[in-house]
């Protein structure tokens, strides 16, 4: 069960979702059901030749994670 990025048309706020299915959820701000699914950044661990892993760093100067842009991201609670 994956979870997904959603927007909210009515209150204009990004949420994270776990879903079960092809229903698209409700906002949790909200309340609204005019949500529609975002495209999504992936976070990735490199692991260097001695065995250490290291994530990579985020070139925008947002802050957050790399996975995220800083905006309400479930990894680094940005």
């Amino acid at each position: 069960m994956p979870i997904y990025e959603y927007h909210c048309d009515a209150c204009n706020k990004d949420f994270e979702e776990l879903v079960f299915g092809d229903a698209a959820p409700a906002c949790p701000h909200c309340g609204a059901t005019a949500t529609r699914k975002l495209m999504s950044c992936c976070a990735f661990a490199a692991g260097g030749g001695d065995g250490e892993m290291s994530m990579p760093s985020s070139s925008g100067g947002s802050g957050g994670c790399a996975g995220c842009s800083g905006g309400n991201c479930a990894s680094c609670g940005r």
